[in-house]
């Protein structure tokens, strides 16, 4: 098969050899508590510990696969589909009205906001007097939703600022858009003007790194000029770096639907947020499912994008992309972020993505083996919306396969670990002296990659790409089908959020569908399809079903994941659920009644 010429740097399709899937975990030590802090002292500073750890993890197998030795490397996988870059999709008025209503399952959506500011029943400066004494720290004992957003460091002025720009301008009938006015939240590793990047380390105001901000990341700034207003920082785990949105420095934001469970992470904050309601849109980022894993735990929906399609980063694993708490407000906030920047000329080459034809074939792929690696509970939450897909929806299911899928996850986070260690090289002359106790281990150990083994990690990159691209020229229109997690959350242990946790065993397994669009760059978006009883704690948890698509293709996503947002509304016992706790910002504004 020849590369379609409709993309740059597609690759070569080209199925991969047929290896019998055979995961083999790692048993890595799990450190808490203080043997954590004691032990990730001990190897931050001595070397063959360090290289104990790497070799234990297995990074070192991948150079060994003989298929590589015929693959060339590809550092970046960054496929770009070219074509018209503007302008942006108009929004279908189904993005524009409230679809979902039942009072008890409602959460408010950007055209919620639109309607109530335009028929004068509240403003955005009340919305935004109402909402920040909430998610200021200390203003309320005991965390009820401050946890999910750090300390702005007196930037509230500029909140009110926004939110009475947005107000004059709605007195005056001059709107922006449909976000204008609308609260967002923004992860804190992503810039906002002003504002201080904390990457969930601990504030250290004499540290370079923690200056605050000249200028919004392209995305965010996309979003401020349709008027969306940032009301604060979205709490992370540190550095990004795992999955369970536990911070032992920042403190560990609530899962709503069940307060003994972790959030996921790393965008833990907003995933939090939206959940309960107390914003519509956050602004997220993933390298290894930080967007989608917290998404599928809070019941809401994330979209991690094709690489570099909102913004450049110096990262190949990273993207910056959206999350929210409905998908017509995932498609508007998608659709605003991903307009080219001209100032980049990797960004700005992006074609507009299309939804597909009508008439288009609709497919679904699944690896058989592969999808079975989850617990039972969530695989059967999974095939039931499968079936409603294939049944209601009109899709074709087939079986496909993938190569070396261990093998990538393994070159995936070798990868990831590396460029973590490599951007806390550059952020302080002691990076180490930054960062809690479970970063100090990753560090450490991901700062014995040898290059030889960096550069096979990136054929297996290419290896799996060249199969994807013949998976996707083989069945044109083809989903990816997977649960976005194999567990239906990740239980608290009690003292963990003291000191933190460092449990590689838990992370591997828990990015085990998630990594593939991180090493092969293509876009993919997690969705709720059901609900699952939990072993500890009150409240049932929610579980994720994920769509994988060809570079590019991020409309084609959402327009699936418009199907997935019927299925558990109208398909799933009970419906959509939301958190006991979950907050009426329109009625708490019409109630209080802060200043005009």
């Amino acid at each position: 098969m020849a590369p379609p010429t409709a993309f740059a740097d597609y690759p070569e399709p080209k199925e991969g050899p047929h290896i019998k899937y055979d995961p083999k975990f790692a048993q890595n030590p799990v450190f808490r508590g203080l043997p954590l802090v004691i032990g990730a002292n001990v190897i931050s500073k001595v070397g063959f510990l360090q290289q104990h750890f790497w070799d234990n993890a297995g990074f070192g197998a991948i150079k060994d696969i003989p298929e590589l030795d015929k693959t060339p490397y590809r550092f970046h996988p960054t496929v770009t589909p070219l074509g018209a870059t503007s302008p942006m999709l108009e929004f279908e008025p189904e993005l524009l009205k409230a679809k979902y209503t039942n009072p008890a399952q409602r959460y408010w959506t950007a055209s919620d906001y639109h309607e109530m500011y335009k028929a004068g029943k509240v403003t955005p400066f009340q919305v935004v007097e109402a909402l920040l004494p909430l998610i200021t720290r200390g203003d309320i004992p005991n965390g009820s939703y401050e946890n999910a957003w750090v300390d702005s460091h007196g930037k509230d002025h500029l909140v009110f600022e926004a939110a009475k720009a947005s107000t004059d301008r709605w007195a005056a009938g001059k709107p922006l858009s449909v976000l204008d006015g609308v609260p967002i939240g923004v992860k804190d590793d992503t810039s906002v003007k002003g504002y201080s990047n904390h990457n969930g380390m601990k504030y250290n105001p004499s540290a370079p790194y923690f200056k605050e901000q000249e200028e919004s990341a392209w995305p965010v700034r996309k979003l401020q000029e349709a008027g969306a207003i940032v009301i604060g920082k979205n709490a992370m785990h540190e550095l990004g770096s795992d999955t369970s949105g536990c911070n032992a420095i920042q403190g560990t934001p609530t899962n709503f639907h069940n307060k003994t469970y972790y959030p996921g992470g790393s965008s833990s904050g907003a995933a939090s947020s939206l959940s309960v309601g107390v914003v519509p849109i956050c602004v997220g980022s993933d390298a290894g499912g930080s967007v989608r894993i917290p998404a599928a735990f809070n019941g809401v929906y994330g979209l991690k994008t094709s690489h570099h399609r909102t913004m450049f980063m110096k990262n190949t694993m990273c993207v910056t992309s959206p999350l929210a708490a409905s998908v017509a407000d995932l498609t508007i906030a998608y659709r605003i972020m991903s307009q080219p920047n001209a100032d980049c000329p990797t960004q700005s080459r992006f074609a507009l993505s299309i939804p597909p034809e009508p008439s288009a074939k609709k497919v679904m792929g699944i690896y058989r083996d592969w999808w079975n690696q989850a617990d039972p509970c969530v695989t059967e939450a999974c095939e039931k919306a499968m079936d409603y897909f294939a049944n209601q929806c009109g899709y074709d299911i087939v079986d496909i396969s993938i190569p070396y899928i261990p093998e990538a996850q393994l070159a995936h986070s070798a990868i990831c670990v590396t460029e973590i260690a490599e951007d806390a090289r550059h952020r302080a002359p002691d990076s180490l002296s930054l960062v809690g106790a479970p970063n100090k281990v990753i560090i450490s150990i991901a700062g014995k990659t040898p290059a030889g083994d960096f550069l096979q990690y990136n054929a297996m990159r290419e290896l799996v790409m060249r199969h994807l691209a013949f998976l996707f020229q083989k069945h044109p229109g083809l989903l990816i089908m997977t649960p976005t997690t194999p567990m239906p959350g990740w239980p608290i242990t009690p003292g963990d959020e003291r000191y933190g946790i460092s449990d590689t065993n838990k992370t591997i397994r828990n990015m085990i569908y998630a990594f593939l669009a991180n090493m092969t760059g293509t876009p993919a978006l997690s969705a709720p399809v059901g609900y699952v009883d939990a072993d500890q704690g009150e409240g049932k948890l929610p579980v994720g079903l994920m769509a994988t698509g060809e570079w590019g293709s991020e409309e084609q996503l959402l327009g699936w994941a418009r199907e997935a947002e019927e299925f558990v509304y109208e398909g799933v016992e009970g419906g959509r659920r939301r958190p006991s706790d979950w907050l009426d910002v329109m009625g708490l504004v019409q109630k209080t009644k802060p200043s005009a």
